[in-house]
């Protein structure tokens, strides 16, 4: 499922047009980038969690080379899965 299908699926399931689907979408959407961002977590009950996580700095491997990398350290997002999404997808 990609952001046109969520888009149209929202519009079906509401009675909404695609424009309003769209919206509430891209706003969701740039509510959750603001919120990471920031460095707060975004919780769905049931459906999982988005936090951000430092990565640690590291020496890696150019594979063409063979020759050192630093890579620096960086925030990332993670997910975790809640209880109700696990036990629907299995």
């Amino acid at each position: 499922m990609n952001k046109r299908d969520l888009i149209a699926r929202i519009a079906r399931s509401t009675g909404a047009t695609k424009s309003s689907g769209a919206a509430a979408v891209d706003s969701l959407l740039e509510a959750m980038t603001q919120a990471l961002k920031k460095g707060d977590a975004i919780t769905f009950v049931g459906f999982g969690t988005f936090k951000t996580t430092q990565r640690r700095a590291r020496v890696a491997k150019n594979p063409r080379t063979g020759d050192a990398i630093k890579i620096p350290k960086r925030r990332v997002v993670r997910f975790t899965a809640g209880k109700a999404l696990k036990s629907a997808v299995r």
